[in-house]
């Protein structure tokens, strides 16, 4: 009998690979349960193979066609891409995943991560289903024999598949729930990971089931909804009011509404979401002491909702700067003058679009002129005029892509004096004129703003 324990590509050159790390774990566990193991890295390649137990000598694997030993780097075959889906499908749960193959044999895998990074996988198998061992494999409807390679008999098919051991669900649901243990004792750095991924598979769940009675609502091809300004507007007070799980669940309300009215368009969904992470940072209150801080954490969001790949990782973005600013809040609670604060930041959100003096805004907040000024800008980390005007130009850079409103009728609908001043603040604000931004589908409104600007028209916003 030769030996059955395959290592494949496992590297010496450096030590604590996961491979290296799982192997005596995994044979440990092929001999409590007599399971065959394999050991993928993070390019989803098998790096260990253990056949002990029920493996090439017991069973058909190694004889079917889609069973391929010598694996490459670029592995398309049968067998290879339904583990690889397998394991996607586990990490995207952030637990294990229980499957089985064309004949009946069942699988279940893991993932493993380091520091909050996919590091590979975990896999057993060697049973199979209850109801497939009642299976004639040579009937004429099945294709067992002819999947074989030439190097196995029937008589031999027969025989393996006989001393393959049946398993019914609960049986296999254990087996995958000790594999877990151990993927999530190999994962280190990041103790918390597969939480964090299982809320995260909630939060497609909860978007998707939104999503559903969207259909409903509006049938597969019917008229889409638009956009939803007062969910957004449901979220913005929850924020502000600390009530982080109210916001959340408006937040996935929100996103299956795009979702669904958008399907397909990841660029225009990723051009939304990078809207709802500037509205989102403006319900933040930070200290002016740590005001670059928060702009710079604004911009490392930005960027990362840039180079998101999937809606997936846009939502995980958005949950993230929804748990901040939640922390944030609560934070701002204990501020001298917060309740003042609070009070003016509702009204100027509620009257941006329109001419307000800091007179009306300081008497809603209970200061005066001068005192409100000087606190604004201390909590605020920017003064009254720059926060203003940064509210109209996102307003604004919404209505240049959401309407057919002339420059002019967009510059007076934010409250800009004229169509010339509007343009030189948008720009300064986006590092591009209205119109540019409108033609190539928006841009990233920043929140340096009149830094930009000429000391002339400094001068002219006092």
């Amino acid at each position: 009998m030769k030996d059955s324990k395959v290592k494949l590509n496992v590297s010496q050159e450096k030590d604590g690979t996961l491979a290296q790390r799982a192997e005596k774990m995994m044979l440990d566990y092929n001999q409590a349960t007599g399971s065959s193991i394999c050991i993928y890295d993070s390019k989803l390649q098998p790096q260990y193979l253990d056949h002990t137990g029920y493996g090439p000598d017991k069973s058909i694997c190694p004889n079917c066609k889609h069973y391929k030993p010598e694996y490459t780097d670029n592995a398309t075959y049968p067998c290879h891409e339904m583990h690889v889906k397998a394991i996607q499908e586990a990490g995207k749960k952030g637990s294990f995943h229980i499957y089985k193959c064309h004949l009946g044999f069942l699988f279940w895998t893991s993932p493993v991560y380091t520091d909050g990074n996919f590091t590979g996988a975990i896999r057993g198998c060697g049973f199979l289903s209850e109801d497939q061992k009642t299976v004639d494999f040579f009937s004429n409807d099945n294709d067992t024999f002819v999947m074989c390679n030439n190097e196995i008999t029937k008589d031999e098919i027969r025989e393996r598949i006989n001393s393959t051991p049946g398993a019914d669900g609960e049986k296999v649901q254990s087996l995958a729930e000790m594999m877990q243990l151990c993927a999530e004792s190999l994962s280190t750095g990041s103790e918390d990971y597969h939480e964090i991924i299982k809320r995260r598979a909630e939060q497609q769940e909860a978007i998707a089931k939104s999503i559903d009675d969207l259909k409903n609502q509006y049938g597969e091809n019917g008229e889409k909804p638009g956009y939803p300004l007062e969910k957004e507007k449901k979220l913005m007070a929850s924020l502000r009011k600390g009530d982080v799980t109210e916001a959340k669940k408006t937040l996935n309300e929100l996103l299956a509404i795009i979702f669904f009215s958008s399907p397909g368009q990841f660029k225009y969904i990723q051009l939304r979401v990078t809207e709802m992470v500037v509205l989102i940072s403006r319900v933040e209150i930070s200290p002016a002491k740590s005001g670059n801080l928060s702009m710079e954490i604004n911009s490392q969001n930005l960027k990362l909702v840039q180079e998101a790949k999937s809606v997936e990782e846009l939502t995980d973005i958005l949950h993230t700067i929804v748990d901040r600013v939640s922390g944030t809040i609560s934070s701002f609670r204990g501020i001298p003058h917060a309740a003042a604060l609070r009070k003016a930041e509702n009204f100027i959100l509620e009257n941006y679009t329109r001419k307000i003096s800091l007179k009306e805004i300081s008497d809603v907040a209970g200061l005066s002129p001068p005192y409100f000024s000087t606190i604004f800008k201390e909590e605020m980390g920017e003064n009254l005029s720059k926060y203003l005007n940064r509210l109209r130009v996102e307003k604004a850079s919404r209505l240049l892509l959401e309407t057919d409103l002339s420059l002019s009728e967009i510059a007076a609908c934010c409250c800009f004096e004229d169509q010339s001043w509007f343009s030189k603040i948008f720009k300064a604000y986006t590092g591009i004129s209205p119109g540019k931004y409108r033609n190539q589908g928006g841009g990233t409104v920043t929140s340096v703003g009149e830094d930009n600007l000429s000391e002339g028209y400094k001068n002219k916003i006092k």
